[in-house]
């Protein structure tokens, strides 16, 4: 019962809104990692666009190499040195309390930042000016250049940045009252479109100053050191770097106060000399979150991975964080990419279509805006986890488990984790993805459902896929957003596996029937109960599906997750693959939920398209049988009951639950026949492709319906009207 309680402890401590409740819940891949058969295509248009573009990406004058994307990664291209930061981890010092005026909603307590830092609330700092997204360093033959570029630049007078070149034998204060020191032998500040070269020792100045350009479409910095006041050449130099802001005035670094101001930034807590960076670089060894540590995630969260930022920035050390540069290597322009992990959990960098504005906005969570959201974090450049198993890839490519994260959390819910793992060592190799969907709040729906499809198309172009060989899966709100994507897209899924989710649209689990469905849900869950888990199971159950609800208990909403074990979740999903023609499809359209601006539509499943409602607002529903496969409906197992015990657990080994389910038997033999039955409810138009479901234009085409459809048989110029 100890643990229990302190399973309960960590619940209270953490427990998200319960307004969830509110809740329906460079390509290295080719296009074959994405389906290139006959259409329809499964899923929406968004999955199969074009490789977006972001200015803040691009190279222009000196610069060359392609950008890594991998964040925390460092490489050598095109003699020029790279290192890729972490998005939206620019949250200063661990201050020890957070400022009374912060927007965060202290809700969201799985993506809480490790540091207390805020922004002036002055919309031109856009919550987000000293995010760094890149730092390059390249010889010249006269100079040597730095470009760094930011995450946001609204106003390039308010950033301010310091590079320290070199070592030192102690730690050196950073000039300007950043309140750190670290090793140096030269520091160069930036701000504006101002620099300085000093000595670290005596302080003095070194000239000629280096030139700054500030390109404000990019949000790139570019500086050149001139060779006379300091020349590399082949040697090998250690590099920092912190950013933060400027305070014009009194030229100087901005320093947080213990509340913000429109001026001022916040978040200094109890640190009687605050540092003034916000952001850190080369921190290649950030931990990922620990989700079975309860008290340390607590304590000193990584979901960010911004952990030893925040606890060194605290001290006010820029020791632990440093590039070692060769010159040598850059001037041979050597290619070394061993600073870029490939497999394990990586945090990669999505190029959306979409920025919504620069920054981020706070008061922009979905939880408290009604109509279309636009999530939290606003820019193009998206952060994202995704989980690579080690060993080389099969032949057929890797599987692709989608696995959504919960309300109040991020992107690296799950990495690191043993539900991250053991989801991609099945089946051969299955690469986890796990989007940030724009926010902690999404549901899955509009700019956060399009993200994760641009994830989706991001790690395709990177990764060789095998397009069928792709199931769904998440926790919470990421279990609500299971059912609602497997709903609407259901021929892109083999397999889904909500954990304590739900679906309060009983109506559309009708297009699973293709689609089996494991479900994990707590006896004692706090927010999804059984009040509401219960009917989807019974909804299922109902339709003749194959389903299973297996009921932990204890279970309280948090449980599973810090059980962290999913064995049996995994070897459900195994390695089964996506039927993309089945004989028989039960397809829901409900246009109430698509958004045609953002390329998410969801009228078509299977080889059934063009669904049109004949009710506006309202859902329709098709179900078409081919009796051309010559198959029939296999027999539906009884309701059955059961228990197991789930061995191998964080908090419980064993943990027992109880099991509810229904099973089909083989599908058997039927005499084919060119004929085609369909039912439909509001539906005014459909489109069947006749190859996909083996019919001829000549099929005998049967319809029942409840009032005028007319059902288009794809290349064959023929149209059958019912009703």
């Amino acid at each position: 019962m100890a643990i229990l309680d302190a399973v309960r402890r960590w619940i209270a401590l953490t427990a998200v809104a319960s307004a969830v409740l509110c809740f329906p819940a460079a390509s290295l891949a080719g296009q074959s990692s994405l389906y290139d058969g006959p259409g329809p295509r499964p899923g929406p248009d968004v999955l199969y666009g074009a490789a977006a573009h972001s200015p803040q990406l691009e190279n222009a004058g000196i610069w060359r190499a392609r950008p890594i994307l991998v964040s925390g990664a460092h490489a050598y291209r095109d003699g020029e040195f790279l290192y890729q930061d972490f998005l939206y981890d620019d949250h200063g010092a661990a201050s020890g309390q957070r400022d009374p005026s912060d927007p965060r909603p202290s809700g969201h307590a799985f993506s809480q930042p490790n540091g207390f830092y805020l922004y002036p609330s002055d919309p031109a700092y856009a919550e987000n000016a000293a995010d760094i997204v890149e730092f390059r360093v390249k010889p010249l033959a006269r100079a040597t250049a730095f470009r760094i570029t930011l995450n946001t630049l609204k106003d390039p007078s308010l950033y301010g940045l310091t590079i320290a070149i070199g070592s030192s034998a102690e730690p050196v204060a950073y000039p300007h009252g950043a309140n750190v020191s670290g090793p140096a032998r030269l520091f160069l500040t930036v701000h504006g479109t101002d620099a300085e070269l000093i000595e670290a020792d005596t302080g003095r100045r070194r000239t000629p100053d280096p030139a700054v350009r500030v390109d404000k479409r990019r949000r790139q910095i570019e500086v050149v050191v001139p060779r006379h006041a300091w020349y590399p050449g082949p040697d090998t130099f250690r590099f920092a770097m912190g950013t933060g802001l400027w305070d014009r005035p009194n030229d100087r670094y901005l320093l947080p106060a213990p509340q913000r101001t429109a001026t001022t930034p916040g978040g200094s807590g109890t640190l009687p000399a605050p540092p003034a960076f916000f952001n850190v670089a080369f921190r290649a060894d950030e931990p990922v979150p620990e989700i079975t540590d309860v008290p340390g995630t607590a304590q000193s969260p990584a979901w960010w991975r911004d952990k030893l930022q925040g606890e060194a920035l605290a001290r006010g050390d820029m020791t632990p964080f440093s590039a070692t540069v060769d010159f040598a290597k850059l001037r041979r322009g050597d290619d070394d990419g061993s600073g870029v992990p490939r497999s394990g959990p990586l945090n990669r960098i999505l190029v959306s279509r979409h920025e919504v504005a620069q920054g981020v906005d706070y008061a922009g969570g979905c939880l408290t805006v009604s109509g279309r959201c636009r999530g939290e974090y606003r820019g193009r450049l998206q952060p994202y986890a995704v989980y690579v198993p080690p060993g080389p890839r099969p032949a057929r490519g890797w599987g692709m488990t989608l696995l959504l994260h919960s309300l109040s959390t991020n992107y690296n819910q799950y990495s690191g984790s043993r539900n991250q793992r053991q989801f991609a060592d099945r089946g051969g190799g299955s690469i986890v993805i796990t989007p940030e969907a724009r926010g902690p709040d999404g549901g899955y729906e509009s700019f956060a459902e399009a993200d994760v499809f641009e994830v989706w198309a991001d790690v395709a172009r990177h990764h060789r896929l095998d397009p069928g060989f792709t199931v769904i899966t998440g926790y919470s709100m990421g279990g609500i957003g299971t059912f609602k994507l497997a709903q609407q897209f259901p021929d892109l899924f083999a397999r889904a596996q909500p954990t304590v989710g739900n679906e309060s649209s009983l109506h559309r689990l009708a297009s699973l029937r293709n689609v089996p469905v494991l479900m994990w849900n707590g006896a004692a869950d706090e927010l999804i109960n059984p009040a509401l888990y219960l009917p989807t199971a019974r909804e299922l159950d109902e339709l003749g599906y194959r389903y299973e609800l297996d009921v932990f208990t204890p279970g309280e909403h948090n449980s599973i997750a810090i059980n962290d074990e999913y064995g049996p979740a995994a070897e459900f999903l195994g390695a089964a693959r996506v039927d993309r023609d089945p004989f028989h499809v039960t397809y829901v359209v409900d246009p109430a939920i698509d958004d045609p601006k953002l390329r998410l539509v969801a009228d078509h499943a299977y080889w059934l398209s063009r669904l049109r409602t004949r009710e506006a607002g309202s859902p329709g529903t098709i179900d078409a049988l081919s009796r051309a496969f010559g198959q029939a409906d296999p027999a539906v197992s009884s309701t059955q009951q059961g228990s197991g015990l789930l061995a191998g657990g964080a908090l419980l080994d064993p943990y027992p639950y109880t099991r509810t389910f229904r099973t089909w038997g083989a599908t058997p033999a039927a005499p084919p026949a060119d004929r085609l039955e369909i039912g439909v409810s509001n539906l005014a138009e459909a489109t069947v492709d006749v190859r996909r479901a083996r019919l001829s234009c000549a099929a005998d085409v049967d319809v029942t319906t409840d009032g005028p459809v007319k059902v288009r048989l794809a290349g064959c110029g023929r149209t059958v009207a019912a009703g």
